[in-house]
């Protein structure tokens, strides 16, 4: 018989899962999802001007007091270290057009953290992406300010290209480059998709995202748009069916579909789950785009499914081994 000392080192060692760990944390994730939006920041400072710098300021500062107001005054931890707030901020500013009111962004941070997130407890328990959440309130309360856009552009650039298309207007004097670069009025963090994609790449190789969500979103918006879509008058390459490509390069998609749908507390768990939300938020957005009176769909469409992730858990979840 072994000596005792040995049957104490050899005994196992009991825990609660998870037992195996990375290098990760929930503050070193959010606080590279916001280095990976940085190159949309500047672009869009590039484009628009300074005033568009203050607005994502304005929207930081805004988001990170309200958080830290509202644990102090809940007697609980203040956790605006951990980069949530910040990233919220920064995505509700990069969600409106470079020349809004001051105050406008910090209403909408504002609002973003008090009741898209601190309301339902904070970090991991929201149910609906708060900086989306921000962005709907805004839409709700101030739709002319938050669909007037302006920045380095003549009257026809102005309007953003997905406005001018439900309009009626043509568009030719736009290019697919223009809207890769970002040459044309929108929203401060999406009009360059050159930047957006810069990001993503970061984000995939880092580990952090994974293709369901996104593809599958942005797939879907172009198939959609490309069968029901109608003839679009963009510049020598349109005329071939819905034009796919500028529902895909045009609005809030890639910012959307990347840094917004992705959203580790909102979206499903499972790859199987992942897929269905993307293709939900696809057919949503495609839907709006095309029939609805709003020329936008993102926002509401990734807000629609995160109401919908709950019953998508349910229905995917994983087998329990050997049931």
């Amino acid at each position: 018989m072994p000596p005792k000392d040995e049957i104490k080192d050899n005994r196992l060692t009991v825990s609660f899962s998870p037992h195996l760990h990375k290098d990760e944390s929930v503050s070193r994730i959010m606080w590279m999802v916001v280095l990976s939006l940085v190159p949309a920041g500047i672009a869009g400072v590039a484009i628009f001007g300074l005033n568009s710098l203050w607005v994502i300021l304005l929207g930081i500062i805004s988001a990170l007091v309200t958080e830290a107001a509202l644990q102090v005054a809940t007697k609980r931890k203040v956790s605006i270290s951990d980069g949530s707030a910040f990233l919220t901020g920064l995505l509700l500013a990069y969600n409106l057009p470079p020349d809004v009111p001051f105050w406008l962004p910090i209403a909408g941070s504002v609002f973003a953290i008090a009741i898209g997130k601190q309301i339902f407890g904070g970090l991991g328990q929201n149910i609906f992406n708060p900086a989306l959440v921000g962005r709907a309130f805004l839409m709700a309360c101030w739709p002319k300010l938050m669909t007037t856009f302006s920045g380095p552009f003549d009257a026809i650039t102005q309007a953003t290209p997905l406005a001018a298309l439900k309009e009626g207007k043509l568009i030719e004097h736009i290019s697919y480059l223009d809207l890769f670069l970002g040459k044309h009025g929108g929203c401060i963090g999406e009009v360059s998709i050159l930047a957006l994609l810069l990001g993503a790449l970061f984000l995939f190789i880092r580990g952090y995202i994974s293709w369901h969500i996104p593809f599958t979103f942005i797939f879907t918006t172009g198939l959609i748009t490309f069968i029901f879509g109608g003839t679009q008058p963009l510049g020598a390459g349109a005329g071939f069916g819905g034009d796919w490509l500028f529902h895909i390069l045009s609005g809030g998609l890639i910012l959307g579909a990347f840094f917004m749908a992705t959203d580790y507390v909102t979206s499903p768990l499972t790859r199987k789950g992942q897929i269905i939300f993307g293709i939900g938020c696809g057919a949503l957005t495609a839907v709006i785009r095309i029939w609805g009176g709003y020329p936008e769909g993102v926002s509401y469409a990734i807000l629609m499914m995160n109401a919908a992730t709950p019953i998508i858990d349910r229905y995917t979840k994983t087998r329990v081994y050997g049931a």
